[in-house]
């Protein structure tokens, strides 16, 4: 797979070639205007790109297929540029990056770090700066302890305002949007936007599922299973994403902190009641913000410049 040390006006005239599109498309793919990438290319080697431009164009050519891959490569070499040689990433999910435990909630946080990723069902690059995003939902139990300590309305499916011990270690369900975001503001943290979630899913390559492009159900708990309800938050150990993170398809829809219009917000991952379809990353879905239902839960975010410093760091 070929690679880019740095990024000049050949390499982008070379993959915007292999790639087959025009300067509009082309722009439009990295986010940028098409007077931009048509001055990069006039200026050939001479002009250094930005970071996050550069960020971006490596996670476009990525992203490309094989055959576009060996365009790019021919192509590049044909306008004088030297290429690494460098293997492909492996398949599928990579190790964890690094994890932290929340001081206020004590929940398992992963880092996301800062970095340009495909986001959408058109694969639009995006940037983002670093976050940490809580490793499993909100569980019940997680939940209980926010109750306790602000007397916040238990949420229904608990008999007498309890949760059973049968599901302590299930995602918390029956939450409104106001819900999640009155657990999220006592953690110290937020809800994640729906970009954060996404990334988190799929990593930076775009991949369509959290551990890869193969379309496996039995990697998560979506309507196929058969289960019929919730499941423990770690019990999909093959499904998890890039970051370690778990339960981003399926099991719960989770809520986000981003407004699709007026008094709604977007939700991400499916549930145990959605076919598996719905659990892809990039499927697009909202709901009132006064909602609540058995499949719907959260989990939190916070950015990393917070995270270091509650730690100390």
């Amino acid at each position: 797979m070929a690679t880019v040390e740095r990024w000049s006006g050949l390499e982008v005239r070379a993959l915007r070639e292999a790639s087959r599109m025009s300067t509009e498309e082309f722009a439009t793919r990295l986010g940028v205007s098409d007077r931009m990438v048509s001055k990069w290319e006039a200026r050939k080697d001479t002009i250094r790109l930005r970071q996050v431009n550069q960020a971006a164009l490596d996670t476009l050519l990525a992203g490309s297929s094989p055959d576009v891959h060996e365009r790019f490569a021919s192509l590049a070499r044909s306008l004088g540029t030297v290429l690494p040689a460098q293997e492909a990433p492996p398949p599928g999910p990579r190790p964890q990056q690094h994890q932290v435990r929340h001081p206020f909630d004590g929940k398992k946080m992963a880092l996301v770090e800062a970095s340009t990723f495909l986001c959408g069902e058109e694969n639009r690059p995006i940037w983002l700066p670093s976050f940490y995003i809580d490793v499993f939902p909100v569980t019940n139990s997680d939940y209980a302890r926010f109750v306790a300590a602000t007397e916040h309305q238990p949420p229904q499916h608990w008999p007498r305002g309890k949760c059973p011990e049968s599901i302590l270690d299930h995602p918390v369900v029956f939450v409104t949007w106001y819900d999640a975001t009155a657990y999220a503001t006592w953690a110290g943290k937020e809800l994640p936007s729906s970009q954060q979630w996404e990334k988190s899913a799929r990593g930076v390559r775009g991949e369509t599922y959290p551990w890869g492009d193969s379309a496996t159900p039995a990697k998560c708990n979506s309507r196929e299973s058969g289960i019929g309800s919730t499941t423990p938050v770690s019990r999909y150990h093959s499904g998890v994403s890039p970051y370690g993170v778990y339960d981003l398809c399926g099991n719960t829809w989770e809520w986000c902190s981003t407004r699709s219009e007026p008094g709604r917000y977007e939700l991400k991952a499916g549930a145990w009641t959605s076919p598996f379809p719905r659990a892809i990353p990039a499927v697009f879905n909202d709901a009132s913000a006064e909602m609540f239902d058995d499949d719907t839960g959260f989990r939190c975010a916070a950015s990393a410049s917070t995270i270091k410093a509650l730690l100390g760091e």
